[in-house]
C-alpha cells in the first residue's frame, strides 16, 4: 500500500511510501481523497519520510490535495522530505500552498 492514513481529531496524516510516479499517484490520491471526504480535516499532513522517489506526479498530488482542503478552510503541512524533494517542491512553488518542514 503506497499510503497509510491516520487521523487525530481534525488532522489527517498521510504516510506516503515508496515512489510517487504516474503509476501509483492515482491510488495515493484516491486514498487521501476518500479519507478527507470522510473526516473533513482542518489540517492535512503529508508525510514523505518513506518516499524514495518523486517525479512531477508528486507535485500534482500536493496541488490537488491543496485544492481539496482549501475549501474546507484547511491547511497542508508537508513533513519529512528529503533535501532533494524539498528543493523540487520549492522550485515548483509548493511552499506558497503548504508549509514544508
Amino acid at each position: 500500500m503506497p499510503v497509510i492514513i491516520d487521523t487525530e481529531e481534525t488532522t489527517l496524516i498521510a504516510h506516503i511510501q515508496g515512489e510517487i510516479d504516474h503509476h501509483n499517484a492515482a491510488e495515493i490520491r484516491r486514498d487521501i481523497d476518500l479519507a478527507a471526504d470522510k473526516h473533513r480535516p482542518v489540517k492535512l499532513v503529508l508525510d514523505f519520510d518513506d518516499v524514495t522517489f518523486m517525479d512531477s506526479s508528486g507535485i500534482g498530488l500536493v496541488m490537488g490535495r491543496y485544492k481539496l482542503i482549501k475549501p474546507l478552510g484547511g491547511k497542508i503541512h508537508i513533513i519529512n522530505t528529503s533535501s532533494q524533494i524539498k528543493k523540487v517542491m520549492k522550485l515548483a512553488g509548493l511552499d506558497r500552498l503548504a508549509s514544508i518542514e
